[in-house]
């Protein structure tokens, strides 16, 4: 597996776990939809009050596991990296696309990002340095 192939996967597979550092260097899982940005990065998002924004404003090094439809018997990958969190305003176009790749296209741009801003969600940017797994 490389980083070119891992980005195809992300494509079209949304089923993740992120792997941040609490402030006590314990681990902090969580579930998350990523995707691949028009950047070529991984994205999520989350509010910006969360565990993971906190941890990774502290310690940007993460895992994330991706996998496909069936928890079980699906294929996976592993991507590690640094991640950035971005904030408002230049998250929301960002979100934007999140959102159109989860989700598809919605009745109303307008409501999307009204609802982004109301949530407090923004994008958490995922430069992808190594995957897994390796063979």
């Amino acid at each position: 597996m490389d980083i070119a192939e891992a980005k195809e996967f992300l494509k079209t597979n949304h089923r993740g776990c992120l792997v941040t550092r609490k402030k006590d260097g314990s681990l902090q899982m969580t579930l998350v939809s990523p995707v691949l940005g028009a950047d070529g990065n991984a994205i999520i998002t989350a509010r910006d009050t969360t565990y993971k924004v906190r941890n990774i404003k502290r310690n940007p090094e993460i895992s994330l596991l991706v996998y496909g439809e069936k928890f079980n018997g699906s294929n996976y990958i592993q991507i590690d990296g640094r991640a950035e969190v971005i904030p408002h305003p230049r998250a929301l176009d960002i979100v934007l696309h999140w959102h159109r790749q989860i989700r598809g296209e919605p009745k109303s741009w307008q409501d999307i990002r009204d609802k982004t801003i109301a949530e407090g969600r923004i994008a958490i940017r995922v430069n992808i340095e190594k995957v897994g797994p390796q063979n």
